[in-house]
């Protein structure tokens, strides 16, 4: 028997077991499932429910989670769905020290909002697409272009490629080439710098000693971040959909 099918087989005899327990049954996404290395098949639901016949599967709010305001707002999202967010608090501190304008103090804010809170891969394009509606175009263009230009020294900053990215990914790691194409279109636009300013206050962001409060940013998120009347997630954007997988992440469909 492979790992990967001894891991899968473990954790749905736990999924068994918490649907004898529990009056809701929880099936992983597939993005969950892959990023585990498991391409067998889901859990059966109808299995799940045959043996426990008072279980449904999660359509509403996650019990093992923090219960979301009816209107969510950025800060919501920040105490109850965000993981640890120091490194964004850091970053955004680091933005005020510089004198940076609040939008871009708000971009050091938000640049990492998908690893904290939605999908690690590729982090820089998910989190400008989820605040796109909510924040100035210069705003979205950074976060999304932090994630190119952190890859690439400018000297006429002072910024350099981070040896953590030596030691992460090592030497002879080599650039997607979608990365080298977006590199080159974006050295050359006219908000090249915003996106950079993002990568000169992320590397700095990493203080363990250092604390910092969302508190201080709240006036700045006000003036700068488009709160929806009806809250994230409910208000019709073509986002809407994706902080809502942040609200409800275990909803079976």
């Amino acid at each position: 028997m492979s790992d990967t099918m001894s891991l899968s087989r473990r954790a749905d005899a736990l999924e068994a077991k918490m649907a004898q327990e529990l009056d809701y049954i929880v099936i992983k996404s597939r993005l969950h499932m892959l990023a585990e290395g498991d391409l067998g098949s889901p859990p059966n639901a109808g299995a799940l429910m045959k043996a426990n016949p008072n279980a449904r599967v999660l359509m509403g709010d996650d019990p093992r989670l923090p219960a979301m305001p009816e209107k969510p707002t950025l800060v919501d999202f920040f105490r109850h769905r965000f993981g640890p967010s120091m490194h964004l608090l850091q970053s955004a501190r680091h933005a005020v020290t510089a004198g940076l304008p609040e939008k871009m103090v708000l971009a050091c804010l938000l640049h990492d909002i998908a690893v904290v809170g939605f999908i690690r891969g590729d982090h820089g394009y998910w989190g400008a697409q989820l605040i796109e509606p909510y924040v100035d175009e210069e705003v979205t263009w950074a976060i999304r272009a932090h994630q190119v230009l952190r890859f690439y020294p400018d000297e006429s900053v002072g910024y350099e490629y981070p040896q953590a990215y030596v030691a992460l990914f090592g030497e002879d790691y080599q650039l997607d080439s979608y990365i080298e194409e977006d590199y080159k279109r974006m050295r050359n636009h006219k908000w090249y710098m915003s996106g950079r300013q993002i990568t000169l206050h992320d590397i700095y962001s990493f203080d363990p000693n250092l604390h910092v409060e969302l508190d201080e940013f709240t006036d700045i998120i006000g003036r700068n971040f488009r709160q929806p009347e009806q809250g994230l997630g409910f208000d019709n954007s073509p986002v809407a959909h994706m902080w809502r997988a942040m609200i409800r992440p275990a909803k079976y469909l």
